[in-house]
C-alpha cells in the first residue's frame, strides 16, 4: 500500500481572531487560476441568530482575511458546499432555526467568489435539505451531479443521493436503505466536550440519545457508474452503501471497520487506486472529537491502513473536507471552532 507523508499543516487564520466566536463545517474548491476558496459557517455559536456563511481565499499560497458572504439575521445559515463547473462557482448552504427544519439555498459566482448572485431555493418550494447537506457534490463520469445529502426528522437520520441530470436545474432523490434500531448508548465519561458546553444546536442528552441512523454521506466513483458512500453514524462505525447505476439505487447501508463517533467524515479517491478517509477513530456514540486521522485504502475501501494522525491533543478536531489534487490530498478541518487547519499529504 502506498505510504503518505504530511508535507505541512497550518491554520488559515489565527485562532485568537475577532471576527466571530465559533466557526465550523468548511468546504473547499481549487479554481483554475490556482486560487483556493474555503467557505464555512461562523457566528456566536451553532444555531445562534448571527450564524452566517463566510469565505476565506488563498492566493499565491497566502490566506486572506475571511469575509461574510451570506447572512440574514435571526435565520441561522449552515454547512456550505462549494463546487465548480467551468468558470462558475456554486455555493449551496442551509438556512433554518434547527437542523431538523433547515432547507437548501443556492448562489453562484462568475468572478472567483468575489461577488455572488442573489440566493434562491435549490429546489423551489421544497423546504427540506436538498442537494448536498455537508460534503462535496460528485460530478459523475456521465455528467450527472450526485449530491450526498441526508435528513434528520424526529429520531430518524437517513441518507440519500440527490441527483441532477441538468447541472442543478432539477433534482431527484434516491434513498439509501437503512433499518432503524436503537442507537448505541451515550457514555457520559466519553462524551464530546462540546455537548457539555452547549456547542450543538440540540444539547438535551435524552433527545440526542434517541437519534438513530446515518447522515452526511461522502461519495466517490470507483469506475463509471459505480458510486459509493461512506456515512457518519450513531452506531460506533462509519457506514457504507454502494450503487452500480450512477446512484439511482443503493444497497442497504452496512458498517465498515472504521470507528465513528457520530461526527463528520470526508472521503476522496486519487487516480482510482488511493482512497483516503478523514475521520475521528473513536467508536463512542457522540464521543470525543480527538484524535483526527486519515486512513488509506488501495482496494476501494475493503481494507485500510493504520490511521495517520493529524491531531491527537485534547480539544475538538473535526468536520474535515478532503480533495485529491495533482497527486496529493488537500485537507482542511475545524480546530476547536476557532480556526481551520490546512494539511497537505504527499506520497512517500
Amino acid at each position: 500500500m502506498k505510504k503518505w507523508n504530511i508535507r505541512y499543516q497550518r491554520p488559515i487564520f489565527d485562532s485568537d481572531q475577532r471576527w466571530f466566536h465559533d466557526c465550523h463545517a468548511n468546504t473547499q474548491v481549487l479554481l483554475a487560476s490556482g486560487t483556493r476558496l474555503v467557505a464555512f459557517w461562523a457566528g456566536t455559536s451553532e444555531g445562534t441568530p448571527d450564524q452566517a456563511i463566510w469565505l476565506s481565499r488563498c492566493i499565491n499560497d497566502q490566506w486572506q482575511s475571511p469575509v461574510r458572504i451570506k447572512a440574514v439575521y435571526q435565520l441561522p445559515h449552515w454547512n456550505p458546499v462549494l463546487m465548480t463547473d467551468g468558470d462558475r462557482v456554486y455555493l449551496f448552504y442551509k438556512v433554518g432555526l434547527t437542523v431538523q427544519t433547515w432547507y437548501t439555498m443556492v448562489s453562484w459566482s462568475d468572478d472567483e467568489g468575489l461577488t455572488w448572485s442573489e440566493s434562491r431555493e435549490a429546489v423551489p418550494g421544497d423546504y427540506t435539505p436538498r442537494a448536498s447537506v455537508r460534503n462535496k457534490i460528485l460530478k459523475a463520469s456521465n455528467g450527472w451531479w450526485i449530491a450526498p445529502t441526508s435528513s434528520e426528522v424526529g429520531t430518524a437520520m437517513d441518507c440519500y443521493a440527490d441527483i441532477s441530470k441538468d447541472k442543478g436545474s432539477t433534482w431527484e432523490v434516491h434513498g439509501i436503505p437503512l433499518r432503524h434500531i436503537f442507537s448505541a448508548p451515550i457514555v457520559p465519561e466519553k462524551l464530546w466536550e462540546g455537548l457539555k458546553r452547549g456547542s450543538l444546536w440540540e444539547n438535551d442528552l435524552s433527545v440526542i440519545q434517541s437519534w438513530d441512523g446515518v447522515i452526511q454521506p461522502s461519495m466517490w466513483e470507483s469506475q463509471p457508474g459505480h458510486i459509493h458512500a461512506m456515512m457518519r453514524s450513531t452506531r460506533g462505525f462509519i457506514y457504507r452503501s454502494d450503487s452500480d447505476d450512477y446512484g439511482l439505487t443503493w444497497c442497504s447501508a452496512y458498517p465498515t471497520s472504521l470507528p465513528n463517533n457520530c461526527c463528520g467524515i470526508d472521503v476522496a479517491n486519487l487516480d482510482q487506486d488511493s482512497l483516503a478517509v478523514v475521520y475521528n477513530p473513536v467508536g463512542d456514540n457522540w464521543g470525543r472529537r480527538t484524535p483526527l486521522c486519515v486512513a488509506f485504502s488501495d482496494d476501494n475501501g475493503t481494507s485500510f491502513s493504520e490511521p495517520l494522525p493529524l491531531e491527537s491533543a485534547e480539544g475538538e478536531y473535526s468536520y474535515p473536507s478532503i480533495v485529491a489534487e495533482s497527486g496529493t490530498f488537500h485537507i482542511l478541518y475545524t480546530s476547536n471552532r476557532k480556526t481551520f487547519i490546512e494539511a497537505v499529504l504527499d506520497p512517500v
